[in-house]
C-alpha cells in the first residue's frame, strides 16, 4: 500500500464490506477480502493517528498544547 491515499483506502474498504453483505462470495473470496479488509483498516487507523498527532502539533501555542474535542453528529446534545 505504497502511497495509498486515505480516501482510496476507505472506498476500497467499502466495497470490500458491500460484497461481503451480498452474501453471494464463495467461501476463499470472503477470507480474501476479510483480510484485504483488515490491512485496509490497520491502514486507515494508521493515517487519521498520524493526522491525529499533526492537528495536535499545529494547535500547539506557546509550548503547551490546546486540545478540544470534536463533537460531530454522534454527541449526545440536548
Amino acid at each position: 500500500m505504497a502511497k495509498e491515499k486515505f480516501e482510496d483506502a476507505l472506498e476500497k474498504l467499502e466495497e470490500i464490506v458491500r460484497k461481503m453483505e451480498s452474501g453471494e462470495m464463495p467461501l476463499d473470496d470472503a477470507l480474501k477480502s476479510f483480510e484485504e479488509g483488515i490491512k485496509l483498516i490497520r491502514f486507515c487507523s494508521a493515517k487519521l493517528e498520524e493526522t491525529e498527532r499533526r492537528v495536535e502539533m499545529l494547535l500547539e501555542k506557546e509550548g503547551s498544547l490546546q486540545i478540544r474535542r470534536f463533537q460531530g453528529d454522534d454527541s449526545e446534545s440536548g
